[in-house]
């Protein structure tokens, strides 16, 4: 059975603006009532101003009302299924809380984990 919200990833991830790393990743984010909110990569000569998929996916899902999350797909065309870099964990974190993480490629390879598996003892604002 097909899966919403991969196959809203992998659609995604051709709208990647990589012409640096060429490394494409696509990623969706399913809020609570059901709509899943995509995101792609988009790098900057200057890669420190380079947005991942997953902060793009979670900033548009947020800026359209979007406030609880139960599922993010990221995708990428790696044998080795790609995870959420740091910081985007820590935006994970920080909007969605322990939610399901489908890693997937563009071979049908998946993998799910919970988001405190990937980030254990992550910082949120009970510390502050």
């Amino acid at each position: 059975m097909p899966d919403r919200l991969i196959d809203a990833a992998i659609h995604v991830r051709n709208n990647a603006h990589a012409p640096y790393s060429k490394f494409r990743v696509g990623a969706a984010v399913e809020d609570a009532d059901g709509r899943i909110h995509t995101g792609c990569n988009v790098e900057n000569a200057t890669y420190g101003l380079t947005v991942c998929a997953e902060r793009v996916a979670i900033f548009k899902a947020i800026s359209e009302g979007a406030r609880r999350f139960v599922r993010v797909a990221v995708v990428a065309d790696t044998e080795t299924l790609t995870p959420p870099c740091g910081a985007c964990r820590q935006i994970l974190w920080e909007f969605c809380g322990d939610v399901e993480v489908v890693m997937s490629n563009l071979a049908g390879k998946t993998e799910t984990v919970r988001l405190g598996t990937l980030f254990p003892r992550a910082f949120d604002g009970s510390f502050l």
